[in-house]
């Protein structure tokens, strides 16, 4: 027989016993990331809906699948939620159905005060993308708590009746224990409900460690100051941090930078660039349209844009505007004669 000791999930399993339940430090934790993560993922489905969107506070409970399915037994909105770096597991979040009716009908133009509530495919697509943003900002906000890149696979949107969650993950079968993160959602005078966010119990767990291994990495107490180099006088910078005293940073002291001609080394450098390739293009002008409007479009149609006859149109090279021109045309083709080159301080703003 082996004497090695047997480990705490072995022993649980020995014993039919069923695991720790999760803290009040790693619900605070999941009620923290929660509320930084969907906060920011409020505000993307604002600019979406061109409507004020508040999330309040989340409340974090730990119950089991099963009584979940009776709180809630009439089908929801379910956003399949599969993290595919920096994390592992699935979550789901949930919406209600004249909730996600309402969205549906902003984003594809409407007022939202009469929303179809018969969802097709038509509006599981267009509620699809609002998740989509909010989750895509969620995912960001993690990867600061986190201080680690998380990815997420495009969630997948349906309506789902809880009692077939098992069929996306067994992690969420009828006696699996759950976090329930809830938050109340509000959209102007149109929506007053609940946003819930579903996750195993054990992923729940990781992602509160994670949070939790994150906060307690010291902070650095001092810096590496770079070797001298020819041509400067020496870089001294120094940052002392005593307890019950502030941080003394010294000033940095550069020496004179020359302003002569760049040497042959320089230029020959300069050379190495002057065969990379640049896409040049040229934008007429921009507009916004609803995902209504885009759908109404078809042969003939016309698409006012921002910009007036005869104004200066945009040259881009690699994405980044660098001067302005006017539309020719030489020899049947259409040229862009160059009246205005953008400055060299505008050019780096862009670059930014």
């Amino acid at each position: 027989m082996s004497n090695e000791r047997l480990s705490q999930e072995e022993i649980n399993a020995l014993l039919n016993d069923e695991p720790v339940e999760i803290t009040e430090m790693e619900k605070d934790a999941l009620g923290e990331i929660g509320n930084i993560s969907f906060g920011s993922g409020a505000t993307a489905l604002s600019l979406l809906l061109n409507k004020k969107v508040k999330l309040t506070t989340p409340t974090v409970t730990i119950t089991i699948m099963q009584q979940l399915i009776k709180e809630h037994p009439t089908p929801c909105v379910a956003a399949e939620v599969a993290y595919s770096k920096g994390m592992q597991g699935t979550n789901l979040l949930l919406l209600e159905i004249p909730d996600a009716a309402v969205i549906a009908d902003l984003m594809q133009g409407g007022d939202g005060a009469e929303p179809k509530m018969e969802l097709e495919e038509m509006e599981i697509s267009a509620i699809g993308e609002a998740m989509n943003q909010m989750i895509g900002k969620a995912a960001t906000s993690m990867s600061s708590l986190f201080n680690t890149r998380v990815e997420i696979a495009p969630p997948k949107t349906q309506i789902l009746n809880l009692d077939e969650a098992e069929q996306i993950d067994e992690a969420l079968a009828n006696d699996r224990k759950i976090v329930k993160v809830s938050f109340r959602l509000e959209i102007e005078q149109l929506v007053d409900s609940s946003l819930m966010l579903i996750i195993p119990l054990e992923v729940g767990r990781n992602m509160a460690a994670s949070l939790l291994k994150n906060e307690e990495k010291p902070a650095p107490v001092a810096a590496s100051v770079p070797e001298e180099e020819e041509g400067l006088q020496p870089l001294t910078t120094t940052v002392k941090v005593e307890e019950e005293e502030e941080t003394v940073i010294q000033p940095v002291q550069f020496g004179p930078v020359s302003s002569g001609e760049a040497s042959r080394e320089e230029k020959s450098n300069l050379n190495l660039l002057l065969d990379v390739p640049l896409q040049i293009s040229v934008e007429l002008g921009s507009t916004k349209m609803r995902i209504k409007e885009i759908l109404d479009l078809g042969m003939g149609s016309i698409v006012e844009l921002d910009r007036l006859a005869g104004e200066p149109v945009d040259v881009l090279v690699n994405g980044k505007i660098f001067a302005r021109g006017e539309v020719v045309v030489i020899d049947e083709n259409f040229g862009i004669k160059i009246t205005d080159i953008v400055s060299p301080v505008a050019r780096l703003n862009n670059l930014q």
